[in-house]
Order: structure tokens, then sequence, then C-alpha cells
């Protein structure tokens, strides 16, 4: 009996061996997000996080991913508005200066599409999320750089993790919708080897 349990083990550690680690490439990937501003939608972004993934396209459950996100480098082309997304009554960055993401389970995976699981660090607090990917795969550009490229998209809700500042509209409605779409749109290279 100890013989099968040996292969296994074997096999695993050669599954673990060919998933390669990527660090994310910042000039090519996309940290943004959607909300709602009385029926219209405003888009924003992060302009300084790092990160990486773990990906082997045959194992999918050797994929992870984990991303470090500065709160106080938010982006949604209006100064004024960005001074109070940083302010306590949204991300609080003086108090919440970090915000995290770490997978803990990959499911459901169809082709290039899976469910990425995972817990998110926004505003001093943990909450799980669940991403939709679209995986891009593995290529080469053409100065021979290995890149591997995917989409994540979701949705939260901003009052989970404390953030529920608003005001009413004269017409009864809210300023800000509680509904926060997100999109990553990420591209990593391969992690150095350590010597």
């Amino acid at each position: 009996m100890r013989t099968p349990l040996l292969l296994t083990a074997a096999l695993a550690l050669a599954a673990a061996a060919r998933a390669e680690t990527y660090v994310l490439d910042t000039a090519h990937t996309v940290v943004s997000f959607k909300a709602t501003h009385v029926i219209g939608k405003v888009p924003g972004r992060f302009t300084k996080f790092t990160g990486s993934f773990v990906y082997d396209p045959k194992h999918p459950k050797l994929w992870s991913a984990e991303a470090q996100i500065d709160p106080s480098s938010i982006d949604t082309d209006n100064a004024k508005r960005d001074a109070h997304l940083k302010s306590p009554d949204f991300f609080d960055v003086a108090k919440c200066p970090a915000m995290t993401f770490k997978s803990t389970k990959v499911t459901d995976v169809h082709g290039n599409h899976a469910k990425l699981h995972g817990d998110l660090t926004m505003h001093c607090v943990t909450k799980p999320v669940v991403l939709d990917l679209e995986i891009e795969g593995v290529a080469k550009d053409p100065w021979g750089n290995v890149e591997a490229s995917f989409t994540a998209t979701g949705k939260v809700n901003r009052k989970d993790w404390g953030i529920d500042w608003n005001k009413t509209l004269d017409s009864g409605g809210l300023l800000i919708g509680d509904e926060i779409a997100i999109e990553l749109d990420v591209t990593g290279n391969p992690k150095p080897a350590q010597h």
C-alpha cells in the first residue's frame, strides 16, 4: 500500500515543480472599479500595487494569487473626489493604509474560465470574495519575454467592509450605490530564479 502513496506524492511534487510563479507587470496590469453615482457610473483605479500569481494550465488546483494595493493611490480623474475617497468617510487611508487580496481556492474550472475565491482586506476589514476568472494564457512578446495574463471580475457591497458614507438625493435616492464592480486586467512575468 505504500507504493501508491509514494507515487501520488511524487506526482504531486512533479506537478508543483511545473507551476510557474509570475510577478505582476505593473505597466500592463490595471486594478479598476466602477461605482454608481446618482444614476451614472464612475470609473476609478488604483495606480500603486504589487503582487504575484501561480499558474500551471494543466493543474488548476495549484493556481493562486495575492496582491497588495495602496488605497491612497486611488484615481478617479477628479482630485477633490479622490481626496474625499481617501478620507475617513471612505477608505480612511491614514488608519487603514493597506488593501490586500489572498486567494484561498479555485473552483468551477471550465476551459479558460474559473472562480477565484479569496480574502479581501479593505478599510481594515477582511471578507471573502469570489471573482470570475478568464485565463488568457501564456505567450512570448516580440522581444522574447514570457508573460501570462488573466482577467478577474466581480461585485462587492462596500458596506460589508464598513464603507457606508452616503447622501440622500432630492428624488429620495442615494448619491452613491453600494455595489462596486471590480475588474482586474492582470499580466505577469516569471519570477526570477533564486540563487
